[in-house]
């Protein structure tokens, strides 16, 4: 049976009743991968979602353009920039702006994703890149922000590496849907960067990645293949290997022929 696109209000009657699948991904292939996987919602550049290729690739995941929201300037900007991409087929965007920008398009009924916990643009307010949520009051304001998140209309919210404890308990508590990013089970969603699962990332790994292949190795191999065939290519063409006779063109004699006196006369 052909699974269909969720909506929200599918996505809102899921919510507490199973674990769904998210990715980030940056490509096309990708995206046609975690469609061919079952994958059931994506984060995705708000450039790949404007491709018109986008929805023959991926017709039934549950899309989520973002941007950092320095890149896209002021409330009215985030509204243009969001209609745009609802156009395009956009089910949602993601916004780590304010609260009132937030509400600018939830009051034009855009569903909007917002950004509790260890958010990446704003770590230094909580002590740089590391889990949030590990007090009790620290917790409290990871639950007020997500209080502030439904007054303003949102849709739901991406809870970055805060304990599963209290992940749970604010995820049980709120109406937004969860999305867990290393924040335990007892959200709606797990989400994943897909460069992780496929073993892309050189640098520092998350605590809660996962690789389950090792595309780092294979990009490696590739690259000495290509230097092999690069270095092979110069060398046949200074030893004179290259072109061969099958890799050319030849004048009709009688032309050459007429084409010579031409030049000589």
């Amino acid at each position: 049976m052909s699974r269909k696109r969720p909506t929200i209000a599918d996505l809102r009657a899921m919510k507490g009743k199973r674990q769904l699948t998210m990715l980030r991904v940056m490509t096309l292939e990708e995206a046609e991968a975690a469609e061919r996987a079952g994958i059931d919602i994506v984060s995705i550049p708000p450039d790949l979602m404007l491709n018109p290729e986008y929805r023959d690739a991926a017709p039934t995941l549950f899309s989520m353009p973002g941007d950092n929201f320095f890149e896209i300037g002021t409330a009215d900007d985030f509204v243009r920039w969001a209609f745009r991409l609802y156009k395009a087929g956009a089910d949602a965007v993601y916004c780590s702006a304010s609260y009132a920008t937030v509400k600018a398009m939830a009051d034009e009924a855009i569903p909007v994703i917002g950004h509790v916990g260890l958010i990446p643009s704003r770590a230094t307010w909580t002590g740089g890149f590391k889990a949030v949520g590990k007090t009790a009051q620290s917790a409290l304001d990871i639950m007020d922000a997500v209080r502030k998140y439904e007054a303003a209309g949102a849709f739901g919210a991406e809870i970055e590496v805060v304990p599963v404890e209290v992940a749970k308990a604010i995820s049980e508590r709120t109406s937004l849907f969860m999305l867990s990013m290393g924040a335990g089970t007892g959200c709606d969603a797990q989400y994943l960067f897909a460069e992780d699962i496929l073993g892309q990332n050189r640098g520092h790994m998350p605590r809660h990645s996962k690789v389950y292949r090792n595309f780092a190795a294979e990009y490696d191999r590739l690259q000495q293949e290509r230097i092999a065939a690069f270095t092979e290519y110069r060398q046949d063409v200074e030893s004179l290997a290259y072109p061969e006779d099958r890799h050319v063109v030849h004048m009709d004699p009688t032309e050459l022929e007429n084409f010579l006196k031409a030049l000589d006369s």
